[in-house]
Parts: structure tokens; C-alpha cells; sequence
């Protein structure tokens, strides 16, 4: 561990929220495959391709946490079983409406964002800088999803009302 420059010990901290983090994403990205394959109605053509955008998105970061875990020389967690133990989330039917859809997505963005604050909070106690970095860029863009899903879920008379 000496390239790294940190204390082992608190590192396994890091690499146990990282798990719960992997799991997370796991059990997201299947939400939004879910979710991609069985939207229906008004809203499919927007919905199906961004559903689709973001499960792109999310393949690349539990590669990427995958790695991380493995950069702090633990092991990440790869069997089903174990992602519903750990995770946050929770599956979903598949029929639902669009907007059950995004509100449920947008829930779920609020609890990994919750997980990505424990991994920072853990990674700062051991000085892990990479760790931090990486979740910090996830933090933003994350976020920046949530914007825009609750934008597409507003009543556009709301929005004038508030102006």
C-alpha cells in the first residue's frame, strides 16, 4: 500500500462503502434497462432514449468503482445476491408509468448521492484523494441528472407560477 500513501485500515472503510456504492449502481443500472425496455405512451421516444443514455452511463462507473476497489486492494463484490443485501435501492415492477418512473429514479439518486457522501467522508479520513475525485465528478453529474429529470416531470404552469 506504501504508493498509495494511506493507512490500510481506514481504506477498508473506503472500499466497504465503494461496495454498498457498486451495488447500488448495480441494482440502478437493471432499473433503468427495466425501465428503458418497458416504457409505453406519450413519452416514449424522450424516455426510452434517455433511459438508455443513462444506463450507458452507469455501466461505465460500476466498471470504474469496480476498479477502484481493486486499486485499494480489496475486492469488489460481484454476485446479485449480495447487491441486494447491500444496496440502497430497491427493484421495481415493470409497469409502471413514465412518471412513477422518473420520480422512482429520481428517489434512488437521492440515496446513491447519500452512499457517495459516505464513500468522500470515508476516503477523506485516509487522505484518499483518487477516491475522493472520482466520486466528487459522479456527485456533479448525478446531480445535474436529477435537475433534468425534475425539470421533465414539472407542470409547465408550475414553473411560470414560481417565476
Amino acid at each position: 500500500m506504501n504508493y498509495l500513501n494511506f493507512d490500510i485500515e481506514k481504506a477498508k472503510n473506503t472500499s466497504k462503502e465503494l461496495n454498498v456504492l457498486l451495488a447500488d449502481y448495480h441494482l440502478y443500472y437493471q432499473k433503468l434497462r427495466n425501465y428503458h425496455w418497458n416504457i409505453v405512451g406519450h413519452s416514449f421516444f424522450d424516455l426510452h432514449v434517455k433511459f438508455e443514455e443513462m444506463y450507458d452511463d452507469a455501466i461505465i462507473k460500476i466498471d470504474e468503482i469496480a476498479e477502484r476497489i481493486l486499486t485499494l486492494r480489496f475486492q469488489p463484490t460481484s454476485n446479485y445476491s449480495e447487491y441486494l443485501e447491500l444496496s440502497n435501492l430497491k427493484e421495481t415492477k415493470s409497469e409502471l408509468s413514465d412518471m412513477e418512473m422518473v420520480n422512482n429514479l429520481i428517489d434512488d439518486h437521492g440515496h446513491i448521492l447519500s452512499q457517495m457522501t459516505k464513500v468522500v467522508e470515508t476516503a477523506d479520513e485516509c487522505g484518499d484523494e483518487g477516491t475522493i475525485d472520482l466520486i466528487g465528478a459522479y456527485i456533479r453529474e448525478l446531480e445535474t441528472t436529477s435537475w433534468m429529470l425534475d425539470a421533465w416531470r414539472m407542470n409547465t404552469e408550475d414553473t411560470r407560477k414560481s417565476v
